[in-house]
């Protein structure tokens, strides 16, 4: 299902909240993967907190927004089940 709804300035502010969400992914999985190996450096833990948060908080916000990204946050914000409504992978924003 296509977002045909969405009005040009939602689909450019929906494909800059996607960009940044995947940035703080890429962070997180790679400081996952760094404290897998250096379980003790406190620096990284601290930084994986924050880039963890700032992910949960920015996939809570877009799920309120648009749709849910994930199985966590598809019923966080609606009263209806809206985990079929984002557009499929192939279909783009």
């Amino acid at each position: 299902m296509s977002n045909q709804n969405c009005t040009p300035c939602q689909n450019a502010e929906q494909e800059r909240s996607l960009m940044n969400i995947g940035i703080a992914s890429f962070v997180v999985v790679e400081l996952t993967e760094y404290l897998d190996t250096h379980p003790h450096d406190r620096e990284a833990l601290n930084y994986f907190n924050y880039y963890n948060r700032m992910l949960n908080k920015m996939s809570a916000e877009f799920a309120a927004k648009f749709y849910p990204l994930n199985l966590a946050t598809a019923d966080s914000f609606n009263k209806e089940w809206k985990w079929g409504m984002a557009p499929l992978p192939w279909e783009g924003v």
